[in-house]
């Protein structure tokens, strides 16, 4: 019962959540990205919203490159902080700016993307990951 409650961090187990926590938000976001790699590709008008001053196309682009690139660097654990960044700020301006009027449950999800992104950013990829092999050599 006192291991339950302890606040000692585990390397291990660290080193495990944080596999965990990169290869389900990769594939949770690899699901959102997927079908935005398609319509960018599919030769149709680009049905969506261009930020920044941008073009939709480039601002489709650019979701596609963090939600699908990113998302596959993370989940090989290679790169991760430099990974976290765009998807951070494509959370960023899901959140704040297209769904800025939106109820918060319209939000939510952008939120827990966002907060994952973040502590991958701050922690970094752990053991389980091409970045710990690399930095090994």
């Amino acid at each position: 019962m006192k291991q339950l409650f302890s606040v000692d961090a585990n390397s291990k187990l660290t080193d495990i959540a944080l596999l965990v926590a990169r290869v389900t938000i990769a594939i949770l976001m690899l699901v959102h990205g997927l079908p935005k790699l398609q319509m960018l590709f599919s030769g149709e008008p680009v049905q969506f919203p261009g930020v920044f001053g941008t073009t939709p196309e480039v601002s489709l682009a650019l979701a596609v490159f963090a939600e699908v690139l990113c998302s596959v660097f993370l989940l090989a654990g290679l790169g991760t902080r430099i990974a976290a960044v765009p998807l951070i700020i494509t959370m960023l301006v899901a959140v704040f700016m297209i769904h800025s009027a939106d109820p918060f449950g319209k939000k939510e999800l952008g939120i827990h993307y966002l907060a994952t992104y973040v502590i991958l950013l701050v922690a970094g990829s752990g053991r389980y990951s091409v970045d710990y092999v690399l930095q090994k050599r």
